[in-house]
């Protein structure tokens, strides 16, 4: 008799090839709509999944998982943050939770050099005018920006994608500062060309670009508040590829709306998709749609990094990605 097969329902379409080497493996459950699950459909998924595979934009907390039935043994997110699943209460309730870190750290920080880039060089104000066909000619005085090179940024949070972005800069020629929970090591220091700030407040005032690379826990929750905001330098500007809570977008409008900071490029927002429509109105605010990680490669690689979380699993082993509440 054929041994039976792990049901693992996924919340949203992945690439092709996951979805598929899924189906091989597992009986699958597959989100053909492509939209976000209701909570009704989610809280069907918990019931009947011995595996549920969300996203970001799916809430699995203390309310939705306490209807999961007892098959429920593995929450296989995809992607590295896990800020929307309790994860203490999934373990109380012998729930594992994996993710899959790592993966997007090259892509983010491509990212976020092409938003200093975007901002600092004004891009999407110079495409506007070629779209607009408003373009008149050359002049000495148009259109112009800022070099990167010797501009001084400053990286919150020094983590895997912090620290790509700290390699790109040295490349444009950039002194990077940081702050971090913890200090790196002196030789990392030396390999980054990073000077330690244990104080944030002066690392902001200091510098000529802020990149947000932390993520997103109630110690980091508008960490870049109004405050902190008012500490950068009015031809500074500020790039977050993180967690849109980390910065009080409110106050971020209101400084970028009266030239209190020079500009803004943002791939995430403290609602969600819920972004600011005096915001998007501000032609010194670059925003994309969360597209920091949106690779071909990335994404495939996250769901190959899903597979194998879930069939170590399956063969009764600890899935290599395993999140524990101490580790957040």
């Amino acid at each position: 008799m054929p041994e039976k097969r792990l049901n693992v329902v996924i919340t949203r379409r992945l690439p092709e090839p996951v979805e598929r080497r899924l189906g091989e493996l597992f009986d699958v459950t597959l989100n053909t709509d492509d939209t976000k699950m209701s909570r009704n459909a989610l809280v069907a998924a918990v019931k009947s999944a011995d595996v549920l595979v969300p996203t970001l934009t799916d809430q699995i907390d203390a309310g939705l998982l306490a209807q999961a039935g007892d098959q429920l043994k593995l929450i296989a997110n995809f992607g590295a943050g896990v800020d929307h699943i309790d994860v203490a209460t999934a373990r109380q309730r012998g729930i594992l939770v994996s993710n899959t870190p790592g993966v997007v750290t090259e892509d983010t920080a491509d990212m976020t050099m092409a938003l200093i880039l975007a901002v600092t060089r004004r891009i999407p104000e110079g495409q506007a005018i070629m779209q607009k066909g408003d373009w008149t000619g050359w002049a000495p005085t148009a259109n112009l920006g800022g070099r990167l090179g010797g501009r001084r940024l400053g990286i919150l949070g020094m983590g895997r994608i912090g620290q790509a972005v700290a390699r790109r800069a040295a490349a444009f020629g950039m002194p990077v500062e940081y702050h971090n929970r913890r200090r790196l090591r002196p030789e990392t220091e030396e390999e980054l060309g990073a000077t330690y700030r244990e104080s944030l407040d002066r690392m902001v005032s200091r510098v000529d670009i802020v990149s947000i690379n932390c993520p997103h826990t109630p110690s980091t929750f508008h960490l870049m508040n109004a405050r902190r905001l008012k500490l950068m330098k009015p031809t500074a500007v500020i790039v977050n590829t993180s967690r849109g809570e980390v910065i009080d977008e409110n106050a971020l409008t209101r400084m970028l709306r009266a030239g209190e900071i020079a500009g803004a490029g943002l791939d995430v927002f403290e609602h969600g998709f819920e972004v600011n429509p005096r915001l998007r109105e501000l032609p010194n605010a670059v925003l994309l749609p969360h597209m920091g990680s949106a690779t071909v490669e990335g994404r495939v690689e996250m769901g190959e990094r899903v597979i194998i979380n879930i069939k170590t699993f399956d063969d009764g082993h600890r899935p290599p990605d395993l999140v524990v509440p101490s580790m957040l």
